[in-house]
């Protein structure tokens, strides 16, 4: 068993109270998270779950999320992108030393997803090809953010394939 760390994103209804929805996460097996109701009709849980794999412990952490809140949708699974500073904080790297280290190996760095003013990467694939530069990157992390991407990936593939949710988001 390992603990693994990652954060779930989701939309709420607006008029569940932090009071009930604290409640109801507890109860429904959530006691491994912090949760955050910063901002209107969005629910942040930050967990540190135990499980013999990153799938297991994400995927039970969903569901127990939806089982507790039905209402509740998906929003997004953490870590997973990244931009330069993020890249630059892991690895204690100056976010010059990181974009220089970016620009300098164009060739074998991952592709970004998003390119441009703020570029954005998959953490999974900047761990991987550190890994294969030598670097030591935590196991555990690139596990979680491996199966974040997927999750992910996931979601937004069911979007697109349900073009009548398309717009409602």
């Amino acid at each position: 068993m390992s603990a693994y760390e990652f954060t779930l994103k989701f939309a709420i209804p607006e008029g569940l109270d932090r009071q009930t929805l604290e409640g109801r996460l507890f109860e429904g097996g959530c006691d491994d998270a912090l949760i955050g109701t910063g901002q209107k009709g969005r629910l942040a849980l930050s967990f540190m779950r135990e499980a013999g794999a990153a799938r297991e412990a994400v995927g039970s952490a969903i569901l127990d999320v939806r089982n507790a809140i039905p209402e509740a949708r998906l929003v997004e699974a953490a870590p997973d992108l990244v931009g330069v500073t993020d890249m630059a904080d892991l690895f204690e790297f100056s976010r010059q030393n990181m974009r220089k280290l970016v620009q300098t190996h164009r060739d074998s760095f991952p592709l970004p997803l998003h390119e441009g003013h703020s570029s954005l990467w998959h953490l999974a694939d900047v761990l991987e090809w550190f890994d294969r530069q030598g670097r030591t990157v935590d196991p555990t992390l690139h596990e979680v953010a491996r199966e974040s991407m997927q999750v992910n990936v996931a979601r937004e593939a069911a979007r697109l394939r349900r073009p009548d949710d398309a717009v409602a988001g």
